[in-house]
């Protein structure tokens, strides 16, 4: 009799609570990556372009952008969480540390915080925390996410449901401001506008210029980018549409480098505090977005800032997320409350954000 050595991966029934799941395959981060998400995404932030910019704000070469490396975590778990997942629902407690680097290994591990039948029983809900780690037990970036996955088998019993307690936010004070970083001596010239802590407003809403059309061929390789096998963004089969699902991931940071009109100086993400995957992303579609500033701290280190934001990406004219019944109009793809560090009052001493 022949051994079947392939796995058709995690189901719903094979999760448990508590359970710690460490994932395959570490990733040594190149400058191959960095180059190459550059191509699928356009970013331009300064400290994740420019290895001078970067020693000149006290971080030696330049970090790779953060999305990034919450997408090489991101897809080291997939195998074990999402393989079979109907859909990637939502993020929250998400902390950004030490910036990762070329050169940097990267591996991850999840432990199952919840489990949850759908009524349907044919599919749940399964959330876990995720760690990506770099040496010996370094954490770069951890988050909770919740994913809607299969059952293999409709009449497997699955246990109680439990869900767990999520913070709604990740506080100021909890940011992690990287070793060394400083924008004392930050050129405003360079990095691409003059905004910094101080000419932000609670309740701004900022419209970013510019579009990104969704290729076919460019989204499913930034998915492999990240190693990320779920299936559903390959396998034209699986949905009757016969539509390849979009890794929400790749909206993120389309709308991350979209957000540089207005926010360029959002040099770093610290936090993710939700995140809601709200209309699914396919081929063709044009994603915009806009953004609102929900909060803004000072840190520990005066010349850094600390501004919460909330982007939400369409693939529509919509000008608001949700409709009077509280639920996401059909364009909305990506609503995304999240912490970016950007120059603070110590950057500028003695002026309002002058343009040198």
């Amino acid at each position: 009799m022949t051994e079947c050595k392939t796995g058709q991966g995690r189901f719903l029934e094979d999760f448990k609570v508590g359970e710690l799941i460490v994932h395959a395959t570490p990733r040594t981060v190149t400058t191959g990556d960095m180059a190459l998400y550059m191509a699928l995404y356009a970013p331009r932030h300064a400290l994740a372009s420019s290895d001078d910019f970067a020693r000149s704000c006290g971080l030696g070469e330049s970090p790779i952008d953060s999305l990034a490396a919450f997408h090489f975590v991101f897809g080291k778990s997939v195998p074990d969480v999402s393989v079979n997942a109907v859909a990637n629902l939502g993020y929250a407690e998400g902390r950004f540390f030490e910036p990762v680097r070329p050169g940097d290994t990267l591996r991850s591990e999840s432990r199952v915080i919840g489990i949850k039948e759908n009524s349907n029983g044919r599919a749940g809900i399964v959330w876990v925390r995720t760690r990506g780690i770099r040496g010996a037990d370094e954490t770069v970036v951890e988050y909770v996410r919740w994913v809607m996955v299969r059952k293999r088998d409709a009449a497997s019993p699955i246990p109680e449901a439990s869900i767990p307690e999520l913070r709604p936010s990740i506080a100021a004070r909890d940011l992690h401001v990287p070793a060394g970083l400083d924008f004392a001596r930050y050129d405003f010239d360079v990095s691409g506008d003059r905004y910094a802590l101080s000419d932000y407003s609670v309740g701004e809403r900022i419209d970013h210029a510019g579009a990104a059309t969704v290729e076919e061929a460019e989204h499913m390789m930034a998915t492999r980018l990240w190693q990320n096998t779920a299936r559903v963004h390959f396998d034209a089969t699986l949905r009757g549409d016969g539509r390849r699902l979009v890794y929400g991931g790749h909206v993120m940071s389309l709308a991350r480098s979209l957000s540089f009109s207005g926010m360029a100086n959002a040099q770093l993400v610290a936090a993710i505090n939700g995140g809601t995957h709200a209309n699914p992303c396919f081929a063709l579609d044009t994603v915009r977005a806009w953004s609102e500033v929900l909060e803004k701290s000072e840190t520990d280190n005066p010349s850094v800032g600390a501004l919460r934001i909330r982007t939400v990406a369409s693939k529509g004219e919509s000008r608001q997320a949700k409709a009077e019944n509280g639920k996401y109009n059909p364009d909305i793809l990506l609503d995304l409350d999240y912490w970016v560090l950007i120059p603070g009052p110590g950057s500028m001493p003695g002026q309002s954000n002058p343009r040198r």
